[in-house]
Order: structure tokens, then sequence, then C-alpha cells
């Protein structure tokens, strides 16, 4: 993809709403939609209003691995629910003891996170229900894993994976994960979700809590997608 051709979308707010659009064209219905904080907050305010839908969040922290934390050897959920990438487990000889380790420290700054957002209201309820969860793309997807893998454990019957953007290879092992994922645009040359948006500004948790509150006057634009 030539440089002048990776502007896909304007800002993280028309994402959702084309995002919403071709869900529609899909014909996919959902009961809820839950957004990955930060980023996919408005990604999800955007669909969960289009689709007339509540919004929740969830929230799943990356395991990184020894003396590299940016290199996931994993991921967890608020809940526990993990994700372990075993290749490369194996390639770093990573033991189990360091893994049990982050699990529990991971999972625990994720539920950290969902309490604060969510002001210590009760965990959605996703027994039997369609669940979409929204993030504002996706780059390796491991902690989108472990997002897709919290709602199956907390009963959903059908999980849909929906993004604005997404490399061809992600979109094919989540494909393994979820009923069912949606991407809008699925860019075969992919270096961070950030460059296919032109306005791709940070977004504060203060900013980000306000999405979950329907009818607020909220900012028109915007942290990257997992």
């Amino acid at each position: 993809m030539a440089a002048e051709e990776a502007t896909l979308f304007q800002d993280r707010k028309q994402a959702g709403e084309r995002l919403a659009a071709l869900l529609r064209e899909r014909g996919i219905r959902g009961d809820i939609v839950l957004a990955v904080p930060r980023g996919g907050l408005p990604v999800g305010r955007a669909v969960a209003d289009a689709l007339g839908l509540p919004l929740d969040i969830v929230v799943a922290r990356k395991m990184g691995a020894p003396g590299n934390p940016e290199l996931a050897v994993g991921a967890v959920a608020s809940d526990g629910s993990v994700w372990r990438n075993e290749s490369l487990i194996r390639q770093l000889g990573v033991d189990e003891d360091y893994l049990e380790g982050a699990r529990r420290q991971e999972a625990a700054n994720a539920r950290e996170k969902f309490d604060r957002y969510r002001g210590g209201r009760p965990d959605p309820d996703l027994e039997g229900r369609t669940v979409l969860v929204v993030d504002d793309g996706v780059a390796t997807g491991a902690t989108t894993v472990a997002c897709i893998r919290l709602a199956y454990s907390r009963g959903a019957a059908r999980v849909v994976l929906a993004v604005p953007v997404a490399p061809p290879e992600s979109v094919r092992r989540l494909e393994g994960e979820a009923d069912e994922v949606v991407a809008v645009e699925t860019p075969e040359w992919f270096m961070a979700v950030g460059q296919f948006y032109a306005e791709f500004g940070q977004v504060s948790d203060e900013e980000a809590m306000r999405y979950l509150t329907p009818g607020k006057d909220l900012p028109g634009g915007p942290e990257t997608g997992s």
C-alpha cells in the first residue's frame, strides 16, 4: 500500500460509524457491545449508538516476556481468562513460575482498570447473549484473544469481533477464537493501527470513561489497538 493510500479513517468516531454500517449490511445483530479501553471506546460508542445497543467494556493486559515487556508471551483478561503464545514461550524458555506470576499480576491490573472505569457497577450479564467485542483495530491480537475468551467464560452464546482495521493474518488467526470476525479494512501492508487514521491521538482515562455514558457531550476524536 502506498503511503498516500494508508489513511482509511478520519478518526475513531468515523471508523465506528463505518463499522456499524458494515455490521448492519451483513445482518449481524448483537445484544451488547464490549469495547476495549481506551481507544476502542470512541469506536464502541459509535457502534452501540448506531445499532441501539448497550455499551460496556472488556479489559485485558499483555503478559510481557522476561526482560522485554513489550513482547507478548500471552495476555490475560480481568476475570483471569488467558491466552498463551506457546511457541514463543518454548522458544524463549519461559518457565511456568514466571508465567503464573505475570498472569496474576496482569489479571489484577486488568481487574483494577475494569472496576475503575465502571465505578463498581455489577459486571455485565453476558449469559446467552451475542457479544460484539469492538476495538479501534487489531495488530497482533494478543489481548484481543483474552477479551474474546472472557466473553465466552462469562456465558456468551456468540462472540463477534468487530474492528475497523486488521491485517489479514490476524483476522485469520482470530477467526479461530470468535464465531465471526468483521473488519472494515484488511490491508496487507500493516505496521500499526494508527497509520490508518488521520487523527489518532491518545484517549485519556477520563475521556474514555465518558463514552460509557450515553448522551454526554463527547469529544469528537480520539491508545492503540491490541
